[in-house]
């Protein structure tokens, strides 16, 4: 390897790692599947989110104070473990209330006529929430961590206590691994030990 290419490596895997554990989005570890917390993040206040939804409804986050709402954003229609992933988050939601969970949103770049027949196909009760021009997305940062492009979501969770501020996030879908399901039981222990660690 010459020196010119040895050197563009060591730049793009330093660069690689910036981004990956710039401020704001420390690596986390202890759990079998890892993840980065970007920003905002815990204590900080959930931004706005008004989106239509799949049942013919406006979701409206702030509409829901005084509950704990989880907002899955996920990459949408191509991804299929990431329905997958909220198929089995439905089947095992009283755990999810065990830990305070009272309502779930899952939110996607995709055409809402396109996630309606998909939520259809799939069974699904959640409301899959249209984000088309990415306004929401973005001010979540969750487009910085998937494997698509920044027009998409990665994998990220983020849990809004009932003040509307953030209580708990986690997001998978960035390098290296670039994950687009994890098992609930393995979601259920980090929103735990988070949770836990909140002061």
């Amino acid at each position: 390897m010459g020196f010119g290419v040895a050197l563009a490596v060591a730049g793009a895997v330093a660069a690689a790692a910036f981004l990956w554990d710039s401020p704001g989005e420390q690596a986390q570890g202890g759990g079998d599947y890892a993840f980065v917390v970007g920003s905002p993040g815990p204590g900080e206040p959930a931004p706005d989110m008004v989106l239509p939804a799949t049942d013919g409804s406006t979701f409206d986050l702030a509409s829901f104070r005084g509950e704990t709402v989880l907002l899955y954003f996920q990459e949408g229609l191509m991804c299929q473990p990431c329905w997958d992933q909220l198929t089995e988050i439905e089947s095992r939601f009283s755990d999810l209330s065990a830990l305070g969970v009272d309502r779930i949103a899952t939110i996607t770049t995709d055409p809402l006529d396109l996630l309606a027949q998909k939520a259809a196909d799939e069974g699904l009760t959640t409301p899959v929430l249209a984000d088309r021009d990415l306004a929401v997305s973005d001010s979540y940062s969750t487009t910085s961590f998937g494997m698509m492009g920044d027009g998409f979501n990665g994998h990220s969770f983020i849990l809004v206590g009932p003040d509307g501020t953030i209580l708990w996030r986690a997001d998978y879908g960035g390098p290296p691994d670039h994950t687009m399901y994890l098992p609930v039981s393995s979601l259920l222990e980090d929103m735990r030990r988070g949770l836990d660690a909140s002061p």
